[in-house]
């Protein structure tokens, strides 16, 4: 008999990396029958730079991939409404999310949330289910840690811990991103069973081994560029002294800004600052072929979920043999010390000065470097790869089908 997946969405797009790339695809491999419940933005869905898609994928349901889409226009329920819903014990007051109303008709028998909006209707649809008759499971698949200790105000903090405890009892399984971030989970229930699987792309089998030249420095960021990781305002002054002292110094984008906006880059930096745009998903491996090392910042000062964060650029950085250059922090600062695979600078807010000292540090240790690429290699291949991460994902959904649905006190 074939299982009914259905992943539930609030806030991402469609195509997202996690969500549509790595674990809809693998468990369409596997057997499982997917669909995406996923929202618009004034009426289209829209593109991971959040680009809306107004030539394409206009149908309310397709196939895209082997996946079943599902679009809609989200109706955002008040948190003190949420709050009273999950505490009623019943699922009648759910009625008004449109996504709940959706996932309750997919009758599907593993219901996967990847926010905390989404894991509101997916208790929603649980209770709806039970109601008829059906014992439907609910993953909760945690990108981050939320509610933000350091990020929300102290009411709506309050009250989202208040709803993501009350929501934990009755919750199948959680996935995070990092061992930090499951730790956080365990501290908020000690009987939850939860998983690590990392935000890491298939291994790229056909990389070419970095040579490393000698006057030669590729540093890339991949991503969104916004200040809280780093901004457009730092990579110039990095691009700037760096420039000063290694002779063929470029500094590469692979991204950028929302809906098409363009980087403000200073006119006698255009040939130093390399914005490649959004680029395809399967793409990515081939921008990184003349890169030396990737810059992994964060703002740890005004959040606590980057504290913990092994981001896409991470993992995508280590795949494709880059080592990564990054700010303290806990995961990604354990990652890279376990196996040798980059630089921490040991500052929760870096300047532009200290990463510029820490690259050409790294220029004058090319050797260094070129082991740090080969550890970063190894190190995806042997246990961090989508593909060891897919078995892990392929686990917990047998795990979650065999098992009885209950409570966690």
């Amino acid at each position: 008999m074939s299982i009914n997946v259905c992943m539930l969405i609030k806030h991402h797009p469609f195509m997202d990396a996690r969500i549509f790339h790595k674990e809809a695809k693998s468990l369409v491999k596997k057997g499982y029958h997917v669909t995406l419940i996923v929202p618009k933005r004034n009426g289209f869905l829209y593109d991971i730079d959040l680009t809306p898609f107004r030539d394409k994928y206009l149908k309310s349901s397709f196939i895209h991939e082997g996946v079943k889409i599902i679009a809609y226009e989200d109706k955002p329920q008040p948190l003190k409404k949420m709050y009273g819903n999950v505490y009623a014990n019943t699922y009648k007051g759910f009625k008004e999310d449109p996504l709940v109303s959706l996932g309750i008709a997919e009758n599907a028998d593993i219901y996967h949330a990847h926010e905390f909006r989404s894991f509101y209707s997916g208790i929603g649809i649980k209770r709806a289910l039970k109601a008829k008759g059906k014992e439907a499971k609910l993953i909760y698949d945690s990108h981050e840690i939320s509610p933000d200790p350091l990020e929300e105000k102290v009411e709506k903090k309050k009250i989202m811990q208040d709803i993501l405890i009350r929501m934990l009892m009755e919750v199948d399984h959680v996935i995070t991103i990092s061992e930090g971030i499951k730790t956080w989970y365990l501290i908020q229930n000690n009987r939850l069973p939860v998983d690590v699987i990392y935000n890491s792309p298939p291994f790229h089998k056909k990389m070419k081994e970095k040579q490393y030249e000698k006057d030669k420095m590729v540093v890339c960021y991949e991503g969104i560029v916004h200040p809280n990781r780093g901004g457009i305002e730092k990579i110039i002054k990095i691009t700037k002294r760096c420039s000063e002292r290694i002779p063929d110094f470029k500094f590469k984008i692979i991204g950028g800004l929302k809906r098409n906006q363009s980087l403000k880059i200073p006119s006698n930096l255009k040939d130093k600052i390399i914005n490649a745009g959004w680029v395809d998903y399967n793409a990515i491996p081939d921008y990184y072929e003349d890169v030396d090392l990737g810059w992994n910042h964060s703002n740890l000062q005004t959040t606590l979920k980057s504290m913990f964060a092994l981001p896409n650029k991470f993992f995508s950085y280590l795949n494709n043999g880059v080592p990564v250059l990054t700010n303290r922090s806990s995961d990604r600062e354990n990652f890279i010390r376990k196996h040798h695979c980059g630089l921490v600078i040991d500052k929760l807010n870096p300047s532009a000065d200290d990463y510029a000292e820490a690259i050409l540090y790294l220029h004058q240790r090319k050797s260094q470097l070129k082991q740090m690429s080969l550890n970063a290699r190894e190190a995806m291949e042997n246990f961090y790869s989508w593909e060891q991460m897919e078995q892990k994902l392929f686990g917990v959904y047998e795990r979650v089908l065999s098992s009885r649905t209950h409570y966690f006190t």
